[in-house]
């Protein structure tokens, strides 16, 4: 990764002895956030978080629960700390933004307890202007040679009884829709084995991170972590009578503890992203901050993109994955269609699933091992020749990895199915994991899948790969160090709309996922259904929103790759197609406008690759008019504006497809106001002149 500036200045301060309570207090570059370490009286690491001299979290325990040992809890003095000041900017690969300011203050603490197993524990934390992370670190020790954590003991004890947005601390998805509640309110147990999702584990009255959260005076929180890495994900469970969280780490049913590791090693980062307004964390990169740089160096061979696909075919009931149906998708005359279509739409790129056999017998199935090679196309697929007629039509192939959860057979034949990939110019790829995990009480979300994840990535880096992946561990800003990591789903995505029993996602949850799930990485939110109510397939179905919405989550849910998801045909002819045709994936700078949670947000986003910017603002079910100031894009300079905003009488269920496109000339002067309909939105291309 090219840092185009550093500077970093250390501090030592020793201790000799802890007869007395021991403070130690770092602050971020502008002097907002301070955090002030302490032991307690017994010993016990606790910390408290202020911002503009506000209490924002009040004394917190750390600690950690081992197995076959006693915790580390108390009993510890401090041995030694150091600050450290770093000023850098770097440089994204990819991303929101093509330049990143990391600039913190960090505090480390080295402990060690007074007994006469005189265990070490570090605990680092790293104070930005847009929030705090901290982390464990264990050193080399004989008395711990190795660790088996049974759980980790980390608090955030609230100031009030905030409004939050949250789905439940599930250990095998985050396919929930987001609840908005006080904190005291908090019931993630309602929420176990619901109807439409593969599997779910809810054992506690947990959240999942990143969970959302604004206080009375109006101050923004959202709860995270960041650089997960051989270590088991984070949930944090609720005490609505003491407005306090607790780490909840997900377990398995094979071992009785949550974590094994080998000291010297460190846990991920736990974060806390704190904004004044709403957008502010959308801004914030704390995430990927807290993350090690690039390890792959040039990864030019990934080229973000557009793309459509075979896949929303399938969840309609068009087609199906499997060839026994009679209806399979997945064939070389379908795929050259959308090589075709995507060709003369300025789309690069064409996913395919069902490309390969073994869909019959893919799920509901407890020995689902072996069922897919990743090599073997079905017989009326001729991958070879897809690839070639793409590459003839400047169009690529994503290929399409569904493992069924059967992660074994995964491993074994990874380099086999990448080295196919690199032998025919492929360079993506989306996985899937739908189903129980496969060893057999292993959960997604535990150490032994995020390392599954994590090996998969690395693996595929060798055969430059980028991996897309569905069904995932959360994102935690790995993206930075493995810029091959693309995008992931990890959210109730908009397939739901077209099968769920439900009603599918309601018009505010979008509104909602720009302020919590988009928080931690890119999304692959499938948007851009032209075909709203798709009566043709599905009359119990549709999507809950405006075309113009649909067209605005180009801009607001972000992601360097981005489908055009819908049928052919309801792009064919439609005026709409122009945007989608237009937008960028790839981008030197983001702003957000406006927004607040659940409600609304406006996002402008300048290509990288042009000096064109494209804005997007979405609502909830309720209408709304925004007033959007220009004074972001650059001076003197007139852009030819294309609007797409919802048209007369739009309304997300009984008239989604009302659209209205206008043109304008629009300098940094300028200043326009949106009327946005009920589940609606609008879309804006801005060309330099």
């Amino acid at each position: 990764m090219k840092f185009l500036k550093l500077s970093i200045v250390l501090i030592s301060v020793f201790f000799s002895s802890c007869s007395e309570e021991k403070k130690s207090t770092i602050s971020s570059p502008d002097k907002n956030i301070e955090v002030e370490f302490l032991l307690s009286e017994k010993g016990a690491p606790t910390y408290k978080v202020f911002y503009k001299t506000n209490n924002v979290i009040k004394a917190s325990t750390l600690g950690f629960n081992l197995k076959n040992q006693a915790a580390l809890i108390s009993g510890f003095e401090i041995v030694n700390t150091e600050i450290l000041s770093v000023d850098e900017t770097w440089e994204m690969p990819w991303g929101e933004q093509k330049e990143v300011e990391n600039k913190y203050n960090q505090l480390k603490i080295e402990l060690q307890e007074t007994s006469a197993l005189k265990r070490k524990l570090n605990i680092v934390f790293k104070v930005y202007n847009d929030g705090l992370g901290f982390r464990y670190e264990f050193p080399e020790h004989e008395n711990l040679a190795e660790v088996f954590i049974t759980e980790e003991q980390t608090q955030f004890n609230l100031t009030g009884d905030h409004k939050v947005w949250w789905i439940p601390g599930d250990w095998d998805i985050y396919e929930h829709l987001y609840n908005t509640t006080k904190f005291s309110e908090i019931n993630a147990l309602q929420f176990a084995n619901h109807e439409n999702l593969a599997q779910t584990s809810i054992p506690n009255n947990a959240v999942n991170t990143p969970v959302t959260m604004r206080t009375a005076g109006g101050l923004h929180l959202s709860f995270h972590e960041a650089s997960l890495v051989n270590y088991s994900g984070m949930t944090l469970k609720v005490d609505t009578e003491n407005l306090s969280m607790s780490s909840v780490l997900v377990g398995s049913d094979n071992t009785d503890y949550k974590v094994a590791q080998k000291a010297p090693f460190h846990t991920p980062w736990r974060t806390i992203q704190i904004a004044e307004t709403a957008g502010g964390l959308i801004e914030s990169k704390l995430i990927v901050n807290l993350n090690e740089p690039n390890k792959l160096g040039d990864i030019s061979w990934f080229k973000p993109t557009k793309y459509t696909g075979i896949w929303w075919e399938m969840h309609l009931g068009k087609s199906s994955w499997d060839m026994a149906s009679g209806m399979h998708g997945a064939t070389t005359k379908n795929a050259k269609e959308f090589i075709d279509f995507s060709a003369k739409n300025n789309i690069g790129a064409v996913l395919v699933e069902g490309w390969n056999t073994g869909w019959e017998h893919w799920i509901g199935f407890d020995d689902r091992e072996g069922v897919f090679d990743f090599v073997t196309p079905y017989s009326d697929y001729n991958l070879k020749e897809v690839v070639r007629y793409g590459k003839e039509k400047g169009v690529e192939i994503i290929m399409h990895h569904e493992t069924s959860a059967a992660t074994e057979t995964y491993e074994k034949q990874q380099d086999t199915a990448f080295a196919l990939m690199q032998s025919l110019g492929i360079h993506a790829v989306k996985t899937g994991y739908v189903g129980k995990i496969l060893p057999k009480g292993e959960y997604h979300h535990g150490q032994y899948m995020v390392n599954q994840y994590n090996n998969t990535v690395i693996k595929a880096a060798e055969y430059e790969v980028a991996i897309n992946a569905h069904e995932p561990i959360k994102a935690t800003g790995l993206r930075r160090t493995y810029p091959n990591t693309i995008s992931r789903e990890g959210l109730r995505g908009q397939e739901f709309n077209a099968w769920a029993s439900d009603g599918g996602n309601p018009p505010e949850h979008l509104p909602i996922v720009a302020f919590t799930r988009m928080l931690a990485g890119p999304i692959d939110y499938t948007p851009g259904i032209f075909d709203i109510k798709f009566n043709q397939w599905k009359k119990e179905n549709q999507v809950n929103t405006t075309i113009a919405q649909q067209l605005a989550l180009y801009v607001v849910i972000y992601s360097p790759v981005q489908m055009a998801a819908d049928l052919i045909e309801n792009y064919e002819g439609n005026p709409a197609l122009q945007f989608i045709k237009d937008v960028g994936v790839n981008w030197q700078q983001t702003k957000v406008l406006n927004g607040e949670i659940g409600d609304f947000v406006t996002i402008a986003r300048k290509e990288r690759t042009s000096e064109n910017w494209f804005v997007g603002g979405i609502t909830d079910e309720n209408a709304r008019t925004l007033e959007i100031d220009f004074s972001f894009l650059d001076k003197d300079v007139v852009y030819n504006a294309v609007i797409y905003e919802d048209g007369e009488n739009a309304h997300w269920d009984k008239n989604p497809t009302s659209l209205n496109i206008r043109k304008l000339e629009i300098t940094n002067t300028s200043k326009v106001v949106f009327q946005l309909a009920e589940g609606g939105g609008f879309a804006v291309s801005l060309i330099k002149k």
